[in-house]
């Protein structure tokens, strides 16, 4: 698997990166485009329901939990 790949973005007014497999990135592209998003906008989704949980944390089972329910 490659390496995390680090993306910057700004979140609540405050800049943040975030560091991601491909795979995942490339999951959150998909799972925005079928939501008629931007990955910016569900990034802002899913860290304002994260709780303490970092937040590339955060995405990954974000994406594992829709491929999983896709899957059912």
């Amino acid at each position: 698997m490659k390496p995390e790949r680090k993306r910057s973005l700004s979140i609540a007014g405050h800049r943040t990166s975030i560091s991601l497999e491909d795979a995942f990135w490339e999951a959150l592209k998909e799972i925005a485009a079928e939501e008629g998003r931007s990955v910016s906008a569900l990034i802002v989704e899913v860290d304002s329901g994260r709780g303490e949980i970092n937040l590339s944390a955060a995405l990954r089972l974000h994406a594992l939990a829709h491929y999983r329910e896709r899957a059912k």
